[in-house]
């Protein structure tokens, strides 16, 4: 895994939402520059962060 969901840094609901809203919202903003390469990269990015940070780390 690229990032430790078991990690006590994650333990805080806010750290995970904002770990997880932050690259949704750069994707956002790319995409709407028209860099829809970036804006995938920080998608798919958000994206893993979301699963590893709330479904993985449920498990």
């Amino acid at each position: 895994m690229l990032v430790d969901p078991n990690n006590p840094f994650f333990d805080r609901l806010w750290v995970r939402l904002l770990c997880v809203v932050a690259p949704l919202g750069w994707a956002a903003m790319e995409f709407s520059q028209g860099a829809h390469l970036w804006a995938a990269a920080f998608g798919a990015a958000g994206l893993y962060l979301a699963y590893a940070l709330f479904w993985q780390r449920g498990r």
